[in-house]
């Protein structure tokens, strides 16, 4: 069944509306992530979560709470932050028409993401946004500011730390305990919340510590205004665009694990299509579309026009969304 992607204006009053709105996407949700992962290792993810989120003073544990508290079962704070997905993202003029567009897929191997896709319509102090999300989620993994700037995030490749991957994942995750900066889903929040323009998200993007390396790809108003910006905890490293971005580094050497399939034939499909394609996602196919795409965007921040669409099973799983 081929659902719509509903429009929930959440005003300022952050990611609780969204819940409010559309809680049965969360359950659907948390009993995908429940079949996945199993429900002790949920308990103990979610425990392990809202230990850290404490412990870091983060600024979005109120919000995370009380979604919890609606639930009334473990997932929330598990589902806020993980991060375990691949994407493959490109930013560059617009050839419809005037300013800067962003084309992004979001691939992660959790059943549902792509039904469950909402758009929430925010407003703060430094201007309206729009979130392509789910209910339950506080964070930022990809929106489009009418007349600022879009931005979206993708996963580096695990540090390798040791022969086995499942060690290289517990050495990865108690890094995160030794480390006080923002997630990176939170800092794009930040970004969106209070940045004015395409020059002050790029100078937060590069600036703000975070306590996972991360890729953002960040699309202004002009045709010009464009960039991939590869973040260590501390560090940045700018590639202005047009650009694309997958989930291998490009600027920082950092011994890894490889996200998601095909990262650097994605990367390469997104570079040939990135100027050219059309404002539809015909664009969206293999090596780009893949079993774990879930989500695919294309945002243009001059025109205010955001195009959202759920994928599973590498079909299509929702209609369309145009704004």
């Amino acid at each position: 069944m081929v659902r719509d992607i509903p429009l929930i204006e959440a005003g300022g009053q952050g990611s609780l509306p969204a819940l409010d709105a559309a809680p049965d996407r969360l359950t659907e949700l948390v009993a995908s992530a429940r079949r996945r992962y199993g429900p002790m290792a949920m308990r103990a993810a979610d425990l392990a979560s809202r230990r850290w989120l404490e412990k870091t003073a983060n600024p979005y544990l109120g919000e995370i709470a009380g979604m919890a508290a609606r639930i009334g079962e473990p997932g929330v704070y598990m589902l806020n932050l993980s991060y375990e997905w691949s994407c493959t993202a490109g930013v560059g003029p617009d050839p419809a028409g005037p300013g800067n567009r962003l084309m992004r897929t979001l691939d992660w191997p959790l059943d549902g993401l792509g039904r469950t896709v909402v758009v929430s319509r925010h407003e703060t102090a430094a201007g309206g946004y729009c979130n392509v999300t789910w209910p339950g989620f506080a964070g930022i993994t990809t929106a489009m500011a009418p007349g600022r700037f879009s931005a979206a995030i993708n996963q580096p490749p695990m540090r390798w730390t040791s022969p086995l991957m499942a060690l290289d994942w517990m050495n990865n995750r108690l890094g995160i305990w030794r480390q006080g900066g923002l997630p990176p889903v939170h800092l794009l929040r930040k970004v969106f919340d209070e940045c004015r323009t395409y020059a002050e998200a790029k100078e937060m993007l590069s600036s703000v510590p975070v306590c996972l390396p991360a890729f953002f790809s960040l699309s202004g108003m002009a045709p010009e205004e464009c960039c991939a910006i590869e973040r260590l905890e501390t560090r940045a490293a700018v590639r202005d665009g047009p650009v694309s971005t997958a989930n291998h580094w490009i600027c920082f050497q950092v011994p890894g694990r490889a996200r998601g399939s095909d990262s650097v034939g994605r990367w390469q499909q997104m570079e040939r299509v990135r100027g050219s394609a059309a404002s539809d996602f015909t664009w969206v196919r293999p090596p780009i579309l893949n079993s774990a795409t879930r989500v695919a965007v294309i945002a243009n921040a001059q025109a205010g026009r955001l195009t959202v669409q759920g994928w599973e099973d590498e079909r299509s799983a929702t209609a369309v969304f145009r704004l």
